[in-house]
């Protein structure tokens, strides 16, 4: 028995409508083709579906199973067909994130809050474990977008610009450095560093500073959350070097002290990385104007 969708269409139509006719009307087909088309089912079958003669026109036994699969079949269909026109026309879709920047959660939560107002039906999550394997994840589709500050050539992936940020040197008020207006390489020297939990590669102390120097500080102690970092901070327990939208609070406290890093300064760029396909999918180039405006708005607290 070969049975299309239209099959079950016809059955649950001459059922709701209770003869041949106004089914047809339904159906938007003549009722002879309709007819035909009933003819054809149950000769596949091999049974009659309907009790001829009843009025209004009545299901057999066997005709009342293929309704009930019609009952469970279409509704999923339907819904099926509205999740692809809706994915087509860009109102839904999957934003999964990952991070190549530990302190990204800092604007990254609000700037999905102000999303998901706008765009309800898009599924969204944050992928955490795959800061050092994202690009990678991303090309394989297992996530749609990464947040990063090294922009690579990869084939396939867009790296598109986000907004500047600056590094930023950290300490408690009462610390010698603090006599300082920018600190240098070698100022690290003696200090206990403490950072995010990542790879020095995604760090820019050390990109930016350290490694090229080739300068190691005394100690590094790794800690997870920012409030941890500058609570260790505030109380002498160390320094550390961190974006300027983490350090918005610290600039008017009186418990720190923050300094630019070297004289000149340090600016990096951050970027969202996505498939070239998605680049322009509404969603998508809503999530990243948002990502380009509420961090600047953190910074400028």
């Amino acid at each position: 028995m070969h049975l299309e969708l239209r099959h079950l269409r016809t059955i649950r139509a001459i059922h709701e409508a209770g003869g041949l006719a106004r089914a047809a009307d339904q159906l938007h087909m003549t009722q002879s083709a309709l007819s035909h088309q009933v003819k054809g089912l149950e000769d596949q079958v091999g049974m009659e579906l309907f009790v001829r003669r009843s009025k209004p026109l009545k299901l057999s036994v066997a005709g009342l199973k293929l309704l009930r699969l019609a009952e469970r079949v279409l509704p999923e269909v339907a819904a099926t067909e509205e999740e692809f026109r809706a994915l087509h026309s860009g109102k839904s879709g999957r934003l999964h994130i990952a991070m190549e920047c530990h302190a990204c959660f800092d604007w990254l939560l609000p700037v999905l809050e102000e999303f998901r107002k706008s765009w309800p039906e898009v599924d969204v999550d944050i992928r955490a474990g795959l800061s050092f394997g994202a690009l990678p994840a991303l090309a394989r589709e297992e996530i749609d977008l990464v947040i990063s500050s090294d922009p690579e050539q990869i084939d396939g992936i867009t790296f598109t610009p986000l907004f500047d940020y600056a590094p930023v040197f950290v300490a408690a008020a009462g610390h010698p450095l603090a006599a300082k207006d920018y600190i240098e390489a070698e100022d690290l020297r003696d200090e206990l560093l403490i950072t995010y939990p990542m790879d020095r590669a995604r760090l820019d102390v050390f990109t930016e500073m350290l490694t090229p120097a080739r300068i190691e500080p005394r100690s590094i102690r790794q800690v997870e959350l920012t409030a941890v970092i500058l609570m260790l901070v505030a109380s002498n327990r160390g320094v550390a070097v961190l974006p300027d939208w983490v350090v918005r609070d610290a600039r008017s406290s009186a418990e720190f002290v923050t300094r630019p890093l070297t004289k000149e300064g340090v600016t990096r760029r951050m970027y969202a990385a996505t498939r070239d396909e998605d680049t322009t999918k509404p969603f998508m180039a809503h999530f990243i104007r948002l990502a380009r405006t509420e961090p600047v708005k953190l910074q400028r607290a």
